[in-house]
C-alpha cells in the first residue's frame, strides 16, 4: 500500500471527480451522499478550490477509503473474523507440554515479533518537503468544512500522536482539528481520552506539549487511531499485528514524537496548557452538532509531507457512514478481549444508526438467573464499552445481530417490564440528551428466555388507535404500528410538543389494553415510515432514568427535551445538508439523488 490511490483504483473500484469542487460543503455533501448508497466507492477529488479564499489547491482530497465492507477487509488483508481468531488463540496462551507442543508454538511466537513498532533513525517519505515554521499555513491544506453551520473547516481524519509526560506510554487517537488560523488547531480530544489524559500531566507541571497529527498513509493507521485499545497501550501494536509486520516510525522534527515514515502529511507543534480557545459547533458522527466548548489549541511549529501528498479525510453526520465498516472490524477483531469478563457472550453487535455507543445488543448463554443484569454491569465497568447507553441482551436460541427484523421479533416477544433495568453511569462526551454533561441513564433490557405469556389485550388498526389518542391529545399528528403480531407491538406517534410528555403518557392509561410499547417522537423531521432513522433518533434522544417510563405500559419520550422537562442545557441541532448544494450539485451532474433518497436519510428539514 505504498500508493494508496492505485491501490484503490485496482482494488475498491476509485471513483476519479476532476470537476472543481469547493472544500466548504460541496465535496463533503458527495462524500455523505455517496457513502449511503447500496454500493458505494471510495472518492478521489483531483481539483479542489477555496470559493472564499481564493484558492486552488495542489493536492488531491481522497474520501470514502472505507467504502464498503467488502473493501474494508481487503484493507485489513483477511475477514476480521480471522484477526479476531489470532487474538483468541494469544489470550489462551498456555506453557506447552511436551516437544510437539513446543515446536508447534513456535511459529506464533515468532509472529509476535513483528508486533512492536521500530523506529528508524532516518527521515521518511512523509518528511520529503519541510515546512519551516515561518512559511506555516495551514490554508495550503484543503481543509474541509462539512456543514453549514460548523464553527470553521476540520481535518476529520486526523492521526493525532501523543505521549506521556514521562515518554514512556504513546498513543494514537482520531479527534476532529478545528483550524483556527493559518498556524493553529483546536484539539478536541474528548475527557475521557488517553491524550486528554496526558494534557493533564503537562497541565499539572506548567510544560508545553507536543503534539504530531498525521494525514494519510495506510489506511489501517486510521482505523488503528480509533480502536478501543486498553489504556497505556500504543495503537500502533495492533497495526503491527494485523499487517504481520512492524510499523516503521520516523521521529518529528520538532519533537521527539514517533509517526509512521509512510503518511502523507504531517503537522508538528505544541500544546500550550495554559492556553484555551472555543472549539465547534461541529455537525458530529451523531448526527447532531456538538455544541461550542473551550479546548486546548496546538501551536503549528512545522508542517511536512511526501513530495506529491494526497489528503485523506471522512465525513461525518448521521448514518449510514463510513464509520459504519470501520466499527464492524472492530466489532470482529475486538470480541475476544470481551469474552475473559464476559465469559459466556456469543457474539455482539453495535448498529450504526444506533451510534455505537448508544446501543449494544448482544447474544449471551444464560445460566442462571439475573445473568443478563450480571453482564449489563459488566459492559457498563469497562473501557469504552462503559459509554454504551443501552444494552439489550438476547439467548443464544435468538437470529443472527445482522438479521434485524427477525432479531426485533424475538425482543418484542420477550420484552417485560420486569426485566429492564435503568441506572446510571458515565457517557460520552458527545451525548447531549443526559441532564447533566458525561453522567446520565443507562438502560439495559434481558430479552433472555421464554416468550412472555402476556401480550396486548387487542391491536387497532393504525387509524382507529390515532383518533383514539388524537381525542386524547389533538397535538399527536401521526402513528404507526410495527410487528403487530409480536406479544408487545411497537407503537410510534408523532407530537408537536409543547409540554412534557410524560403528562400524554399518564393521560393514555386508558388505552392500555391497545398499547405496550409506546414511543414518541417529534412530528417536525421524523418520518414514522423510517425505521432506520427513528432507531437514530430515539437513541441520540433519551436519557433512560428520565425518558423511559415502566407504567401504565413501557414507554419512551425521544422528543427533543426544553426546560418543560426540567433541561437546561442547550439542545443541538441536526446535520443536516445544505439545500442550495445539493442543488447545485445536481445541476453539475457530480450527485444524482431524488426525494424519496433525500427523506430517508434526512437530508434536509422536513
Amino acid at each position: 500500500m505504498q500508493d494508496v490511490v492505485q491501490w484503490l483504483k485496482d482494488n475498491g473500484n476509485l471513483k476519479i471527480i476532476d470537476a472543481p469542487l469547493d472544500v466548504e460543503l460541496e465535496i463533503p455533501h458527495v462524500a455523505y451522499i455517496e457513502v449511503k448508497k447500496d454500493h458505494s466507492r471510495p472518492l478521489l477529488f483531483t481539483n479542489p478550490i477555496n470559493k472564499a479564499k481564493g484558492i486552488t489547491y495542489e493536492m488531491p482530497v481522497l474520501m470514502n477509503i472505507f467504502a464498503n465492507q467488502a473493501l474494508t477487509e481487503k484493507i485489513f488483508g483477511r475477514h476480521p473474523d480471522v484477526l479476531a481468531q489470532g487474538i483468541d488463540e494469544l489470550l489462551k496462551l498456555k506453557a506447552p507440554k511436551g516437544l510437539r507442543a513446543k515446536l508447534a508454538m513456535i511459529p506464533k511466537l515468532f509472529s509476535l515479533k513483528n508486533v512492536f513498532p521500530k523506529r528508524l533513525r532516518f527521515k521518511g517519505e512523509c518528511q520529503e518537503v519541510i515546512i519551516p515554521k515561518e512559511q506555516v499555513d495551514l490554508d495550503r491544506l484543503p481543509i474541509l468544512k462539512t456543514w453549514e453551520g460548523d464553527g470553521g473547516p476540520f481535518i476529520t481524519m486526523g492521526q493525532v500522536y501523543t505521549q506521556s509526560l514521562d515518554g514512556e506510554m504513546q498513543n494514537l487517537g482520531m479527534y476532529r482539528l478545528q483550524q483556527h488560523d493559518k498556524k493553529s488547531l483546536g484539539m478536541h480530544w474528548q475527557i475521557h481520552k488517553d491524550a486528554s489524559h496526558f494534557f493533564d500531566q503537562y497541565q499539572k507541571v506548567g510544560k508545553k506539549m507536543p503534539v504530531t497529527v498525521a494525514i494519510g498513509g495506510d489506511p489501517l493507521y486510521i482505523w488503528c487511531g480509533q480502536a478501543p485499545m486498553p489504556h497505556g497501550m500504543f495503537e500502533m501494536l495492533l497495526y503491527g499485528f494485523v499487517r504481520n509486520k512492524n510499523a516503521q516510525l520516523v521521529k518529528s522534527i520538532t519533537n521527539d514524537i514517533y509517526i509512521p515514515r509512510d503518511v502523507d502529511i504531517v503537522i508538528e507543534g505544541f500544546v500550550d496548557p495554559e492556553a484555551m480557545r472555543i472549539e465547534g459547533p461541529f455537525g458530529d458522527h451523531t448526527g447532531y452538532y456538538t455544541l461550542q466548548e473551550p479546548f486546548p489549541v496546538l501551536s503549528v511549529e512545522t508542517i511536512t509531507m511526501k513530495k506529491k501528498p494526497v489528503f485523506a479525510a471522512t465525513v461525518v453526520g448521521k448514518p449510514p457512514l463510513e464509520d459504519k465498516y470501520m466499527g464492524w472490524a472492530t466489532e470482529r477483531i475486538f470480541l475476544p478481549m470481551l469474552k475473559p469478563m464476559a465469559p459466556d457472550l456469543i457474539d455482539y453487535r453495535m448498529p450504526e444508526n444506533g451510534v455505537f455507543h448508544n446501543l449494544i445488543i448482544a447474544k449471551m448463554k444464560t445460566l442462571y438467573p439475573g445473568h443478563a443484569q450480571q453482564f449489563m454491569h459488566a459492559f457498563w465497568g469497562v473501557g469504552q464499552m462503559s459509554f454504551v447507553k443501552h444494552a439489550l441482551f438476547v439467548g443464544e436460541d435468538a437470529p443472527a445481530l445482522q438479521e434485524s427484523e427477525a432479531l426485533t421479533r424475538y425482543i418484542l416477544n420477550r420484552l417485560d417490564a420486569s426485566k429492564v433495568l435503568i441506572t446510571q453511569g458515565i457517557l460520552d462526551h458527545l451525548d447531549h440528551s443526559s441532564s447533566k454533561q458525561f453522567v446520565g441513564g443507562k438502560l439495559g433490557v434481558d430479552a433472555t428466555g421464554e416468550p412472555v405469556e402476556e401480550g396486548v389485550e387487542s391491536v387497532l388498526e393504525d387509524a382507529e388507535l390515532l383518533a383514539k389518542i388524537q381525542a386524547i391529545s389533538p397535538r399527536v399528528t401521526a402513528l404507526k404500528q410495527y410487528m403487530t403480531d409480536t406479544k408487545t407491538p411497537l407503537c410510534i406517534i408523532a407530537v408537536e410538543k409543547v409540554k412534557s410528555q410524560h403528562k400524554l403518557i399518564k393521560k393514555l392509561k386508558v388505552l392500555k389494553s391497545h398499547i405496550k410499547l409506546l414511543v414518541i417522537v417529534d412530528a417536525a423531521n421524523n418520518d414514522l415510515d423510517e425505521p432506520y432513522m427513528l432507531l437514530w433518533r430515539v437513541v441520540n434522544n433519551i436519557d433512560a432514568q428520565r425518558d423511559v417510563l415502566l407504567e401504565p405500559f413501557i414507554a419512551i419520550d425521544a422528543t427533543h427535551k426544553t426546560e418543560v422537562d426540567g433541561f437546561m442545557r442547550e439542545w443541538p441541532g441536526d446535520t443536516f445538508c445544505t439545500k442550495e448544494v445539493l442543488e447545485r450539485l445536481q445541476e453539475k451532474g457530480i450527485i444524482y439523488i431524488d426525494e424519496t433518497f433525500i427523506k430517508k436519510f434526512g437530508l434536509l428539514p422536513f
